[in-house]
């Protein structure tokens, strides 16, 4: 009969991997000593900055965003439930929340779903829709650095939640700004004022 060895790891090889601990700091899980860049995550990180910045498959949302006529963006259309103002408020507040969702212990979301929307059709001042189109940007790149950051733990979950993870929550992100992405896009069309190329 053949004996067989039992297969232990050298001491060498035991020490020389960094164990990856996952702990919550704050509300976002972070990884000790920035573990998890080369863990296979950074090709996933890539994908999902790729996908919140958009582009892929359609155009970016800012896109639908720049050069929306001042006049048109508190603007009905016949068969269009929202106009633009409201498109673009609706998808920033609920980035926002995502947002600070993700990162924030103390965060408390707005009531749903008014909370999630503008009291008016149409913005108070061309200032406002600036304010919200920089905001829109602003929260869109802090998210995209959460992903990117080798110290978040994209599969934690997120302490103050009920099971989400900054995974899920950037997927969620992602899928919702596509879908008012594509609203726009309608409404500008509508509009007489999408520039088709």
């Amino acid at each position: 009969m053949a004996k067989t060895k039992k297969k232990t790891k050298s001491k060498a090889k035991a020490r020389a991997k960094p164990k990856t601990v996952a702990k919550s700091v704050g509300a976002v899980a972070v990884r000790k000593n920035g573990a998890g860049a080369s863990d296979g995550s950074a090709v996933l990180r890539e994908q999902l900055a790729s996908l919140l910045k958009g582009g892929g498959a359609h155009v970016q949302f800012v896109d639908a965003i720049n050069g929306f006529p001042e006049a048109k963006r508190g603007t009905y259309v016949q068969g269009l439930p929202h106009t633009g103002w409201q498109l673009l408020e609706h998808a920033r507040i609920a980035q926002w929340d995502i947002l600070e969702f993700s990162r924030n212990a103390s965060h408390v979301s707005p009531d749903f779903p008014e909370g999630y929307w503008p009291k008016t059709p149409g913005p108070p001042s061309e200032e406002a829709w600036d304010d919200s189109v920089a905001s829109f940007r602003r929260d869109l790149r802090d998210m995209i650095r959460l992903v990117e950051n080798p110290r978040t733990d994209l599969y934690a979950k997120i302490a103050h939640g009920d099971g989400q993870t900054v995974l899920r929550e950037a997927l969620v992100l992602a899928d919702h700004n596509s879908y008012h992405l594509g609203q726009l896009v309608d409404l500008r069309r509508a509009l007489g004022s999408w520039p088709e190329q």
